[in-house]
């Protein structure tokens, strides 16, 4: 294979700059939001053209087959196309249904028949082991506005954790969760039968936690 002949030692101070660089482009993306109010992928791709430049100078003095192996083209290459489409298709069906307002008829019905707003977080960090949890709070930000749940309000919060671990009641909940899989050769019911009463039981425990601690810190 031509990978298996390239060279691709370089030194340790080049190798520590392009991981401070990858990683402080990630954090950099957030205050490139709040600076210049554009969309969060142009930060995104603000740092991945300036790591472009700089590994391109990194590699410069080697030949044009080892830089097109170190290349961020390269490394492009690689990247789960199908999975970046299947969130991109799911995020736009999340802003077709909050654009024509069944988001907010879903969230008008569970406030009529459920009521507690806990029991309703709840309910949407379990339904996250059905689907993803990345879409799933997309959506919940569709169903209720700033205005009625300001920002550090205790619906958030609360949201942050049930759809963070409410999907591992299922293996099929996370993308992480299928890529283990794969890789480790799970079967889905296995891990319904041994694991998932266990991840139920984690799940509602720390979710009465969070409320007790919520209650004392609140009274």
């Amino acid at each position: 294979m031509l990978e298996e002949n390239i060279n691709f030692n370089t030194s340790e101070s080049k190798r520590n700059l392009v991981f401070i660089l990858g990683v402080g482009s990630l954090l950099f993306v957030p205050v490139f939001k709040t600076v210049t109010h554009l969309p969060p992928y142009m930060g995104i791709l603000f740092g991945l053209g300036l790591m472009w430049v700089i590994t391109e100078l990194i590699h410069s003095e080697r030949d044009e087959q080892e830089k097109g192996l170190l290349s961020v083209n390269h490394a492009l290459r690689k990247i789960d196309t199908p999975s970046v489409l299947f969130f991109l298709g799911i995020l736009l069906s999340i802003g077709a249904l909050q654009a024509t307002g069944i988001l907010t008829d879903l969230a008008r019905l569970m406030n009529e028949k459920i009521g507690n707003i806990s029991v309703i977080t709840m309910s949407i960090g379990l339904l996250s082991s059905v689907v993803d949890n990345v879409p799933l709070v997309a959506a919940a930000q569709g169903m209720y506005p700033l205005t009625e749940f300001p920002t550090g309000h205790f619906f958030w919060e609360f949201l942050a954790y049930c759809a963070g671990t409410g999907g591992s009641a299922l293996i099929i909940g996370s993308a992480a969760g299928v890529a283990a899989m794969g890789i480790e050769k799970i079967e889905f019911i296995w891990y319904a039968k041994r694991i998932a009463w266990l991840a139920l039981i984690g799940y509602f425990a720390g979710a009465a936690v969070f409320i007790v601690q919520h209650m004392l810190m609140h009274t």
